[in-house]
């Protein structure tokens, strides 16, 4: 990560200039028709007057300055720009940066500018990976038609890639999908920083989600010492066990890889978690052996402990005098009955004890 911070810090950085537009669109909207109406009436008039002969210079003058308002005066539209809450426009003119439109409101701008947004026709769905392949152009049906939007969304986004298959730290195949609420903080750096930055988010979140996770094993393993804070002490960490922690390094790991982009990431979360299907039924028989082994010596250890709370209680109380060789007789007869699977079946002694 350090040679990737080098190499990004030496690049050219844009600045975001916020531009403090007035919200005047209306205003210059009612004037275009204002004057769209009077440039009419003009031609109507002067029209009359130049076919009747009885005309001046003033008659022309006015009559082609009408003509040339109703060709060219729709110019003026193209600086009306709307903006919605939590949206903004990356503005350019003739290549160059000159400011970013936030806040809503109804907005006029030069007319010449133009809005910059690659990432306009990406899209980020709550399921599958970045693109969803089809466009804004259904061939079958052109009536669906929908032009990109430019405008840059500020709102809180879900990137939501993809299940992964990753090998974790002991090299076993884990299923692993993750979650990751983000938002553009910074829109030049988006916008000029990286060619399109929804894919770059993708792309290194996939680059984090791998990193950190063949740093921790799927489940604690007490055969291996594993160090997974990189402070040099074995500890207890898994995928499994460790979810809270390992989806705060993934959401330190890709805010550091996006913080060149201009974006911010919220928080992450693991939506899936499990082993790959071609070792699930092998660890399954492993996860329930050793099931198995601890409830076995849960029970031993309790058996052990009503059986030397049985003989205390028969020595303590004078019910029966036993030998060493009958005690070890009854503890045998105990323990069955207390460790085996099934009841036991009783059988009653008619004779004597000995």
């Amino acid at each position: 990560m350090d040679k990737f911070e080098k190499k990004l810090e030496n690049s050219n950085n844009v600045e975001e200039k916020i531009l403090k537009a007035k919200k005047n669109g209306i205003v210059i909207l009612i004037i275009y028709l204002a004057l769209l109406a009077g440039s009419i009436l003009t031609i109507v008039v002067n029209g009359n007057i130049l076919d009747s002969g009885d005309y001046s210079s003033l008659n022309i003058v006015l009559f082609v300055i009408a003509i040339a308002y109703i060709i060219l005066g729709w110019i003026m539209l193209l600086g009306l720009k709307i903006l919605k809450p939590q949206e903004s426009l990356v503005l350019t003119l003739f290549g160059k940066y000159i400011g970013t439109l936030k806040g809503e409101g109804f907005y006029y701008v030069n007319p010449f500018v133009s809005a910059i947004n690659p990432a306009a026709s990406t899209k980020l769905g709550q399921s599958g990976d970045v693109s969803d392949n089809k466009g804004f152009f259904d061939k079958a049906n052109t009536a669906n038609y929908q032009a990109p939007s430019k405008k840059i969304s500020l709102k809180v986004m879900t990137l939501n890639n993809s299940k992964q298959k990753i090998n974790d730290y002991l090299g076993n195949p884990v299923e692993i999908g993750i979650a990751v609420m983000w938002k553009v903080k910074d829109t030049a750096k988006a916008v000029f920083n990286v060619d399109n930055y929804k894919e770059y988010l993708s792309l290194q979140t996939d680059t984090a989600l791998r990193n950190i996770v063949r740093q921790y094993p799927y489940d604690v393993n007490p055969h291996y010492e594993i160090d997974t804070t990189g402070d040099g002490e074995p500890d207890d960490g898994s995928l499994r066990g460790s979810s809270e922690i390992v989806a705060r390094r993934i959401k330190e790991e890709i805010q550091e890889r996006v913080e060149f982009a201009g974006l911010e990431i919220i928080e992450a979360r693991i939506t899936h978690l499990s082993y790959a299907s071609e070792i699930a039924a092998a660890m399954l028989q492993r996860q329930q052996a050793s099931a198995l082994i601890d409830a076995r010596a849960m029970l031993v250890d309790g058996a052990v402990g009503m059986v030397e709370m049985a003989l205390a209680k028969l020595e303590e109380n004078s019910v029966i005098d036993l030998d060493e060789e009958r005690k070890a007789a009854m503890v045998s007869n105990l323990l069955v009955v207390l460790c085996g699977n099934h009841e036991a079946s009783p059988i009653v002694n008619t004779g004597s004890l000995y």
